[in-house]
């Protein structure tokens, strides 16, 4: 139990917003748990479940719905931003409608933005007033909803430019079933959630064409040498790869069955259309926009990128998925240890 409680808002009733309003409710805290669906948020409120999302889970007392954004952020000091990336400006252009004091925004969405290739909190930073907010913190790392729910134990990393802040969300979530490190590297921490979700499209995709783990295993190690590269041209801190935000998040999305993007893999396996994969899952599959943003991003960088690469050709140029794969296996001789080298010598000649 917390020292003191206090109101939080956590704007998104999907499966994740309402896992983390259970930890913070665990914690004594006054949660509001804002949907933009009326009749969704009145069924939370009346079963005291989020059946949608969340089905056959008691939600504690201290979480109540609101479908008014407004009326769910009085008095209210932290949001906690659990809307899919494409949402996120929607959402923060209707707060500075209204608000009036400056907010704590802790997002925890995982994605980057196509065309201006902006990862969230620089988003944020880019459509929210300066006087509307104290600070931005992100929360990743190896998380399923379904289990943070259960209350089973879980582990993830906050960061912030504002150490101080990363340290006071610290103790918002930390309690015995949800551990929560903090980490100085905003960057790498951002970018390692939002690109684990390409991987495990890519995972799901080999299930799905049969392949085993030996096919698995490669496109976990190679994918993190991916996301690594880009990453650390990015500006980040080759070593938060390593971690929670990183490896940890990489290996729980590209193995679990809870995973929407590898489920979504998983089907474009077997054979189904991308749009038909989409309207089925009922989830926003962040993958799928992430894909064409580190496409891009991988061109701007002048970052190898293969997986990254034939993922993009099969969402967007409708590229065969066991031909895609056929053509990274095909691909010239490397040597696995030139990503170190150059991703460490890169780093240790900024330094």
């Amino acid at each position: 139990m917390v020292k003191h409680s206090e109101k939080i808002a956590v704007l998104g009733a999907g499966s994740w917003g309402t896992a983390l309003a259970m930890v913070l409710a665990d914690n004594g805290h006054d949660v509001r748990l804002w949907g933009h669906n009326a009749d969704h948020i009145q069924r939370i409120n009346e079963e005291k479940k989020n059946e949608k999302y969340l089905p056959g889970i008691l939600l504690p007392d201290g979480i109540q719905g609101y479908s008014q954004l407004e009326e769910s952020l009085d008095s209210v000091k932290t949001i906690i931003l659990a809307v899919p990336t494409k949402a996120i400006r929607e959402v923060l252009n209707k707060i500075k409608g209204f608000a009036h004091s400056p907010f704590t925004i802790v997002h925890v969405s995982k994605g980057i933005e196509p065309d201006t290739h902006l990862r969230i909190s620089e988003m944020i930073e880019d459509e929210m007033p300066e006087s509307l907010v104290e600070d931005i913190v992100v929360l990743s790392g190896p998380s399923h909803a379904e289990e943070v729910s259960l209350r089973h134990p879980t582990t993830v990393t906050v960061s912030s430019l504002n150490m101080e802040a990363a340290k006071r969300v610290q103790d918002l979530f930390m309690n015995q079933n949800f551990r929560v490190y903090t980490n100085t590297d905003i960057i790498g921490v951002e970018i390692g959630g939002a690109l684990k979700n390409i991987i495990a499209l890519a995972a799901g995709i080999a299930d799905g064409l049969g392949y085993g783990d030996n096919a698995k295993a490669a496109l976990i190690t190679r994918g993190l040498a991916e996301i690594a590269r880009l990453g650390t041209k990015m500006g980040a801190n080759p070593l938060t790869f390593s971690g929670l935000a990183g490896i940890g998040d990489l290996i729980v999305t590209c193995t679990s069955v809870h995973s929407r993007n590898w489920r979504a893999g998983n089907m474009l396996g077997k054979g189904m259309k991308l749009d038909d994969v989409l309207s089925s899952m009922g989830m926003v599959v962040e993958g799928v926009r992430t894909t064409k943003a580190a496409y891009q991003l991988s061109k701007k960088y002048d970052v190898n990128m293969p997986i990254t690469d034939a993922l993009y050709n099969i969402l967007v140029n409708e590229v065969n998925p066991k031909d895609a794969v056929d053509r990274l296996m095909a691909r010239g001789k490397t040597n696995e240890m030139d990503d170190l080298v150059n991703i460490l010598g890169e780093r240790l000649f900024e330094e």
